[in-house]
């Protein structure tokens, strides 16, 4: 078995590139992430903005599914 040392090297050089460039490229996409985000994402907005969710505690007796499905459609909410 002949072992040919030049092309072994140019394989562990290759690997070692492509795992230190995918490393750069991982923590370049967290950096990028942690910049788009909002700092506060659930506060309450400010201005004219309107906070439209709310959570509300489940009613047992307000409607059927398909009367709740109904108001909806209709509303949107």
């Amino acid at each position: 078995m002949i072992f040919s040392y030049h092309k072994w090297m140019a394989r562990l050089r290759f690997i070692v590139l492509f795992m230190v460039l995918t490393f750069m490229l991982y923590h370049l996409l967290l950096l990028m992430t942690q910049w788009t985000q909002p700092v506060e994402k659930y506060k309450t907005p400010g201005g004219r903005a309107e906070k439209v969710f709310h959570q509300r505690a489940y009613e047992p007796n307000s409607g059927t599914l398909a009367d709740r499905l109904r108001f909806f459609y209709w509303y949107g909410e």
